[in-house]
């Protein structure tokens, strides 16, 4: 009998956890469209930031030797890549945040081994 009373338990609270996303939200429908659209961007706005980033990268003297990978998603700017020292990771940062449209920066670059 006990065995029967977990699976009717486990019954109702699996149907429970299924029923949660058919329930909705009570916020108004104009809201929810207002609140998509104030945190979604036009690709073409973080392509065009993502442009910006590389054509300063390649631009500067000092970085555009490097191999720098430039990645944009909402305004936030992701750099991946190596680079030879400290300095010129702060520079390489430095110049995105320069860049108008870029909000955040995400800094995924590291240094190449010695000798590379």
């Amino acid at each position: 009998m006990k065995m029967r009373t977990g699976l009717l338990f486990r019954g109702a609270t699996l149907a429970g956890m299924l029923a949660l996303p058919l329930g909705g939200c009570n916020m108004p429908p104009d809201l929810v469209e207002k609140l998509a659209q104030s945190t979604s961007r036009p690709p073409e706005r973080d392509a065009s930031v993502t442009a910006k980033v590389k054509a300063a990268l390649h631009g500067d003297t000092n970085l555009n030797r490097f191999d720098i990978e430039v990645a944009t998603r909402n305004g936030d700017v992701r750099l991946t890549g190596l680079v030879d020292n400290q300095r010129q990771i702060d520079q390489v940062i430095e110049l995105a945040r320069s860049i108008d449209g870029a909000h955040s920066i995400h800094d995924e670059l590291g240094l190449r081994k010695s000798g590379s």
